[in-house]
């Protein structure tokens, strides 16, 4: 075997023929720059410069994840049937030794003019036959990872001149090509990505209350938006004793499956919960106490939360609130806003040993009660300005709405005013009417 190292030799053609090369090639970049398959672009690829580098074989070759002198075969333009390289690596074969190997781990380009192989080298049943051989690395971090190997039968094929042009044309290829492996490889993790958050949405999703509960003197609507595919928003309604019920929402900080993941906390916590019942501080408190000595520490979280207490039979609610915004009471009969603001304490999951308060207020017939976490009125719109309380306030104007009707309202206004911008934050809404 001779071999010849690379030269410095002239770029290939004559003033007569370098605008039609030109033309193929320009055609060429252009149909390479249409594919979004990398075996599409090799054999679109393979087919263009065929025609500009004839050769009677072809073989590419691999040494990435190998051990000297090992090389794994990937391409052969003798099989009949055509490997993937990049999802079917176990169908190529792997040689030991001989010209191959002595040719990739070389680490440079070469040109074979008269092959003279040995018998039992297992590179005999990929090139017998051929006497030139043109060796083309294709370098990734410095190194001959790849190589093409072009295998005519005829002694003294190629030309030295050409070679540095096809050791530059070849390596840009090769990037482009891995370009596109590792874009179908991306896009691949984000589909299973995005079907991870699908489910994690569902879950989320079903951990909210199924329907809304039927509670005597008061009409009550929800609203429930997620920034991500999941959120850290969190209500329920709660049956207690005596025919009180607990109405809580809370909003986890941060946003999309972290937050999702401490809203389920919270709520598998919410729903074990035995302990008294007779104040909204009690369960306050154990929430952030369990959440504090084993969740929230550790990822740096909070939570704020507003939990009342309803009693139907004397229109009181008894109240504590966890760093959650007030909620706001439009009063009918008389036309004032009153914000439920006496009860405020630090969010759950920040300090130990936090006192929780209670606070208490009657609402009369005709009051509309509205509960939110901060995506409402922190909603922006295209000048930065927040959506804020008062635009809330506004969305309760109208006394005749239903709860559902209210919710309509509330919800149109942060439409309109954010120009229908997605959330940026999670949004939710509780309106509560009594009758």
């Amino acid at each position: 075997m001779t071999a010849s190292p690379h030269s410095t030799g002239t770029t290939p053609g004559s003033p007569t023929d370098w605008k039609p090369r030109l033309e193929h090639i320009v055609s060429t970049m252009q149909e390479l720059s249409s594919q979004t398959d990398p075996q599409e672009m090799v054999r679109a690829y393979g087919q263009r410069m065929h025609t500009l580098m004839p050769a009677d074989r072809m073989v590419a070759m691999s040494r990435r994840d190998l051990k000297s002198p090992m090389v794994r075969v990937t391409r052969y333009s003798g099989w009949e049937e055509e490997i993937d390289p990049w999802r079917e690596p176990g169908k190529l074969p792997v040689l030991y030794d001989g010209l191959f190997a002595q040719l990739i781990y070389a680490n440079q380009p070469q040109i074979i003019h008269d092959l003279a192989l040995e018998e039992k080298d297992p590179a005999r049943k990929f090139i017998d036959g051929m006497r030139s051989v043109l060796a083309i690395p294709l370098f990734d971090k410095g190194e001959a990872l790849n190589m093409v190997l072009l295998g005519r039968s005829e002694p003294n094929a190629f030309k030295e001149s050409e070679l540095p042009e096809w050791v530059w044309l070849s390596n840009l290829f090769g990037r482009a090509t891995q370009t596109l492996v590792i874009k179908r490889e991306m896009q691949e993790m984000y589909a299973e990505i995005d079907r991870e958050l699908d489910r994690v949405a569902k879950i989320q999703q079903a951990l909210l209350p199924e329907k809304i509960p039927s509670i005597p003197t008061m009409q009550i609507a929800a609203y429930y938006q997620t920034s991500t595919r999941a959120g850290g928003d969190y209500y329920d309604f709660l049956e207690l004793p005596d025919g009180r019920w607990g109405i809580l929402i809370a909003d986890v900080s941060g946003h999309g499956t972290p937050a999702a993941v401490v809203m389920s906390i919270t709520h598998g916590m919410v729903h074990t919960y035995n302990g008294p019942t007779d104040k909204p501080s009690q369960l306050l408190t154990y929430l952030n106490d369990k959440l504090y000595q084993r969740y929230t520490t550790n990822i740096g979280g909070f939570v704020t939360a507003f939990y009342g207490i309803y009693d139907p039979a004397t229109h009181s609610l008894e109240y504590s609130s966890a760093g959650h915004n007030p909620p706001r009471i439009k009063r009918c009969t008389d036309g004032s806003i009153i914000s439920l603001d006496e009860a405020q304490a630090l969010p759950l999951g920040i300090a130990d040993g936090v006192d929780y308060i209670n606070a208490e207020h009657t609402l009369v017939p005709g009051d509309q009660v509205v509960l939110y976490t901060d995506g409402i009125t922190e909603a922006m719109d295209p000048q930065g300005h927040m959506f804020g309380t008062e635009r809330l306030d506004m969305g309760l104007a109208n006394c005749m709405l239903t709860a559902d009707g209210l919710i309509e309202t509330v919800i149109g206004g942060v439409n309109d005013f954010t120009a229908n911008h997605p959330a940026d934050d999670d949004r939710t809404l509780l309106v509560a009417k009594i009758s």
